[in-house]
């Protein structure tokens, strides 16, 4: 039989309390940036899999910022966040640009 999860106990010292406390916030303030980051990102392959160029630079220049601010905090490798960069570019720049009517 599978055992529920072990209850946490409390830190006894002062200095434990206070890092528990601190933990919280950042943990929200983790997980908001995560998850920013992942809209950010979501929001350019929608853009490129509707085909529209430039929306899909206008979000790509956005989503870079976004990227590059949670790579700086640690909350990805700088190398993910490279490597999504990457491929986010690959992506826009094989869209095709609209034709132009003579």
């Amino acid at each position: 039989m599978a055992s529920a999860k072990p209850k946490k106990k409390n830190p006894r010292l002062a200095s434990g309390r206070k890092r528990a406390r601190q933990d919280v916030k950042l943990n929200a303030a983790n997980t908001s940036l995560r998850s920013k980051y992942r809209t950010a990102v979501k929001n350019v392959e929608k853009a490129v899999a509707a085909g529209d160029k430039a929306k899909a630079t206008e979000l790509f220049a956005k989503a870079q910022s976004i990227v590059d601010t949670v790579a700086d905090k640690g909350i990805f490798h700088k190398n993910k966040a490279s490597r999504d960069k990457s491929r986010l570019s690959a992506k826009v720049k094989g869209l095709q640009a609209p034709a132009a009517t003579a």
